[in-house]
């Protein structure tokens, strides 16, 4: 996978997620929340470089490594990688209890 360029995409959950959790840091910290934002966006973006980077996901049942997890800001950002491209599935705060799915 090293070495070929996939496209990465979000879910529009996931999207909505992260527009909220944004807004709710910005209550208290307008520079906190676009540090937050771009943060997560230049993390996200960077799995099309190398998407593997990052352990598969110990929720996920059946999982054969193409879900993957990392943890920024408090926030458990869960991917997906396929054949063509990386699809952000789901944002989750990491104090809210897991869901094995």
């Amino acid at each position: 996978m090293v070495g070929k360029n996939l496209s990465v995409i979000w879910d529009d959950q996931a999207k909505e997620f992260l527009r909220k959790a944004v807004e709710y840091i910005k209550l208290d910290s307008p520079q906190n929340a676009e540090k937050v934002k771009k943060d997560i966006r230049a993390a996200a973006k960077d799995l099309s470089k190398y998407p593997t980077r990052y352990p598969p996901d110990k929720y996920r049942l059946y999982n054969d490594g193409s879900y993957r997890c990392f943890l920024m800001h408090n926030l458990r950002i869960t991917y997906f990688i396929g054949p063509e491209k990386i699809r952000i599935v789901d944002l989750r705060h990491s104090k809210q209890a897991p869901i094995y799915y």
